[in-house]
């Protein structure tokens, strides 16, 4: 599970002179940005998306940890956005959740160099590779749709335009299958 910020437009020149009333502002890293988020669930064999949540850019990652699950989860895997999920009211206790180090830690068990340093580090980049898959569908749909920015004012008709862009990712994503399944 992940998720990414929507950029919505921020400029205040229109009729109304307002900004979208169900966008907000949201910081990553050392930069602000307007927008929405979009979280989601992707299966860890096939890559395919089954859940997606919007919610505003100012919602944290964690609140909708336990909507992007469909129940029949073993393990979890999650950026660092989510630790202490597991300690939150309606956590699974049969799911393990596997989430990521903090950058900063993970930064100084690299400057540690002793042999449980690099352990743990091995650990983590095993994490890494497996929620890197989470990351594809993001790529799908702001790199070959080219949806960066929302078009519409309000979350829902975002959301209903989110979701089919991510349906629409599951069958770019599989599209070679399917061809030659056509063959």
């Amino acid at each position: 599970m992940d998720a990414t910020l929507i950029a919505a437009p921020s400029s205040t020149k229109n009729k109304d002179k307002t900004r979208d009333p169900e966008m907000h502002s949201s910081q990553k890293g050392n930069q602000w940005y307007f927008g929405m988020k979009a979280h989601i669930g992707v299966d860890t064999d096939s890559g395919l998306v089954h859940t997606v949540r919007c919610t505003s850019g100012n919602e944290h990652d964690i609140t909708q940890a336990h909507r992007l699950l469909h129940g029949q989860e073993k393990a979890v895997w999650a950026d660092a956005g989510y630790q202490g999920v597991q300690k939150r009211a309606g956590a699974d206790p049969a799911v393990t959740w596997n989430v990521a180090m903090r950058p900063g830690k993970r930064k100084a068990l690299k400057a540690a160099g002793d042999a449980m340093s690099q352990m743990l580090d091995r650990c983590e980049k095993a994490k890494a590779s497996v929620r890197a898959k989470v990351e594809h569908p993001f790529r799908v749909i702001k790199r070959q749709f080219g949806f960066v920015k929302v078009r519409y004012k309000g979350l829902a008709k975002n959301a209903a335009q989110i979701a089919t862009l991510f349906a629409l990712s599951n069958v770019w994503m599989v599209r070679h299958r399917l061809m030659t399944a056509q063959a």
